[in-house]
């Protein structure tokens, strides 16, 4: 097999977790937003809504690259397999007809 299948398990999972975090620093801006609504002049309300607003357009950007990054991953994941079956074909069917044969007897045990 030519390619190599790298894997870097922290960069899918560190996104993620900038993510959710952007996401909730969105969410408790628009809250307190609204708590502060009454008592705010139309300055200050216009400012929390453009802060409101860059936070939610960063956290947007960044749910797109995570969202291109991930189909990226998945279309080379997909490269390879099937690099690798047109390469090991018998090894592929050898392999599918036993996992196929072992859920068949797990299944007549029932």
């Amino acid at each position: 097999m030519t390619t190599e299948l790298t894997a870097r398990p922290g960069s899918i999972e560190g996104t993620k977790n900038k993510l959710v975090t952007d996401l909730r620093g969105v969410v408790d801006d628009a809250d307190h937003l609204l708590k502060e609504v009454a008592s705010s002049t139309a300055a200050e309300f216009a400012a929390a809504r453009s802060s409101i607003g860059a936070r939610l357009a960063d956290a947007r950007y960044r749910l797109d690259d995570a969202r291109a990054a991930l189909t990226d991953r998945a279309r080379f994941v997909a490269d390879v397999t099937q690099e690798y079956v047109q390469e090991n074909p018998w090894r592929v069917l050898g392999v599918t007809a036993a996992v196929a044969l072992l859920v068949g007897v797990l299944l007549s045990r029932r």
